[in-house]
């Protein structure tokens, strides 16, 4: 995986020492512990950059990631993915980066739509996605106890989250809740969602390695703190 880090010329030329430093490690002794493939990987870095708000660094494992193993259409997807969890106000500028690179790489836009919902059907998508994600049951019980003034969030999370995003085409269930896991963890502070889509990620077949291996590539990114406690959620949930 070193090859990601070939574009970062300007540390590398003005601070060798920290360059070789995090580069032996970040895409070096962080992948003998991982067991994901390259794909998960570079979905998994690039998701952890645009929630720590790195559009530079974003940029340039980019433009080493469509020559890898990363189709323009699964970046598309990653960037629609991002906003629900870090807010268009976040992802904004990563819609900028990407136009750039896709233009300098020469691909041809605006890629195909991958939408599969209209406005009559999004929510009943976006409700079945949430029951077999998360459990009828438990979707209901978070209807129902939800207090009279604030059920419109529901809907938003129906319709909005699960339905106009998670329907999509370019990327399967279990890549769509590894960067999800991926955002929250990231983002820091929200582990209740975090607990959630570790059982959301349970259900679509990411199994506790796999978390972890996210959690291991994460790492030199996020810092001690936030992979300490997502880890400790993963522990928590997974037994």
């Amino acid at each position: 995986m070193y090859e990601l880090f070939d574009n970062f010329g300007r540390i590398e030329k003005n601070d060798p020492e920290f360059h070789e430093i995090f580069k032996n490690f970040a895409y070096g002794e962080v992948f003998e512990f991982s067991t994901l493939t390259q794909k998960e990987s570079i979905l998994v870095i690039l998701s952890c950059l645009i929630a720590c708000q790195s559009p530079k660094a974003f940029k340039k494992i980019l433009i080493s990631a469509l020559d890898m193993d990363i189709t323009p259409e699964e970046v598309k997807e990653l960037l629609y993915q991002s906003v629900p969890y870090v807010g268009f106000g976040r992802a904004h500028n990563f819609f900028g980066v990407v136009i750039k690179v896709f233009e300098k790489k020469g691909i041809e836009m605006p890629l195909k739509n991958r939408s599969n919902t209209n406005p009559e059907n999004r929510h009943d998508n976006g409700r079945e996605i949430q029951e077999r994600y998360f459990g009828a049951e438990n979707i209901e019980m978070m209807r129902n106890s939800t207090p009279d003034g604030q059920k419109h969030f529901n809907r938003f999370l129906e319709g909005f989250c699960f339905g106009d995003f998670y329907t999509r085409d370019g990327l399967n269930d279990q890549q769509r809740e590894l960067i999800t896991f991926t955002f929250i963890a990231t983002l820091g502070g929200c582990e209740n969602q975090l607990r959630g889509h570790t059982q959301g990620n349970l259900s679509v077949g990411n199994d506790k390695e796999k978390l972890i291996s996210a959690i291991t590539v994460m790492m030199p990114y996020i810092g001690f703190p936030r992979t300490l406690n997502a880890l400790a959620i993963v522990n928590e949930i997974c037994g």
